[in-house]
């Protein structure tokens, strides 16, 4: 049975939103082969619209970025209503019963399936049972407020076990966790 995972680069205080703005002086060799790693059993990515739409708009036209040719090729799930065509290479819109669409896309032989970002899709995974594994690369940084967190202070308490622990000579803790199941 494939898995679905996510992976966010986070702040101490729990932000994921433009880690472009304070990620990268944390980025090495440790985390760019920990990112790798992760990605090493994936067959495709699942995301939201909204990341839709924006790595739809660049990473056609930097394909000779690194993970760029992997991004462009790789199945592309998108879990929207709204969407009515998705022009961008090997990308399939998941609208409607998504969670039964899921479920049945989980049961079918293949790697796993990863996300990236997509912090609202990430909830809702979570709340549905169909997360199975969480990676946060926590940053030592405290980014501060106005910028959206991982998980918002009305949603339901989701009791996590972690699974894998590991410090990189950056102060960065790479973490994964897995939903409690009953």
């Amino acid at each position: 049975m494939r898995k679905i995972t996510s992976s966010f680069f986070i702040s101490l205080d729990g932000v994921v939103e433009s880690p472009d703005q304070w990620h990268f002086p944390y980025f090495d060799d440790e985390m760019g082969a920990a990112v790798a790693a992760g990605f090493a059993t994936t067959d495709a990515v699942l995301m939201g619209r909204v990341l839709y739409d924006e790595w739809a708009a660049y990473w056609p036209e930097h394909a000779d970025e690194p993970f760029g040719d992997v991004l462009n090729s790789i199945k592309k799930y998108v879990v929207s209503d709204s969407l009515q065509t998705a022009q961008w290479e090997n990308s399939e819109i998941i609208g409607g019963d998504v969670a039964r669409k899921l479920t049945d896309l989980k049961a079918r032989d293949g790697g796993d399936i990863s996300m990236s970002g997509c912090a609202t899709t990430v909830r809702w995974l979570l709340r549905e049972g169909l997360l199975d594994e969480l990676n946060l690369l926590v940053h030592p940084i405290a980014v501060g407020a106005g910028l959206a967190r991982l998980f918002a202070p009305d949603e339901p308490t989701i009791p996590l076990e972690l699974l894998r622990a590991e410090t990189f000579g950056s102060g960065v803790l790479n973490l994964s966790y897995a939903p409690v199941r009953d």
